[in-house]
């Protein structure tokens, strides 16, 4: 058995065998670690990415909900605006047909007042014609059937019962 144990240790292949696994488990600390350190790095750096990621996406998700509340703001704002203006519009349509009305009422009065008043002038007009061709025919009258003092007398009291009928 010594033979075979002493064969082992003095085995080429053995001493091979175990220098190789010597370099494979030194070198593969100073890799494994290496590849460790790098992989913690990439893994911080991926990490970090998605943090950045994370709170860019929640930025995004801010300003979205805040342009969405604004435009919400802003057709709010519009309804309010074209409701006023509607109401605006229905309010002055009212005044100016208001206005209208009382423009044609102003303007059918005035046209009675003038047509009254040209009623008048005319009426005033008449009687002073017929009073001027009553005076003239009673003065006619008179001087063809009255003489002198009593002529004057009928035709003076004539002139004053026809001015007084007239007006």
């Amino acid at each position: 058995m010594e033979a075979e144990h002493g064969s082992f240790f003095t085995n080429p292949e053995t001493w091979v065998t175990f220098a190789f696994l010597l370099v494979v488990v030194l070198g593969g600390f100073k890799v494994v670690k290496g590849i460790s350190a790098a992989l913690d790095k990439r893994s911080g750096k991926i990490s970090n990415e998605l943090d950045e990621a994370q709170r860019l996406r929640e930025e995004a998700q801010e300003l979205l909900a805040k342009y969405q509340a604004k435009q919400r703001e802003a057709l709010k704002e519009a309804d309010e605006i074209r409701a006023h203006a509607k109401s605006e519009a229905d309010r002055m349509l009212a005044n100016a047909k208001a206005e209208l009305e009382a423009s044609l009422k102003r303007r059918e009065q005035q046209a009675m007042d003038r047509i009254s008043n040209l009623e008048a002038q005319a009426v005033a007009e008449v009687r002073a014609r017929v009073a001027e061709i009553a005076t003239q025919a009673t003065i006619a009258m008179v001087s063809e059937k009255a003489t002198g003092a009593k002529a004057e007398e009928l035709v003076d009291n004539a002139i004053a019962e026809i001015k007084g009928r007239l007006n």
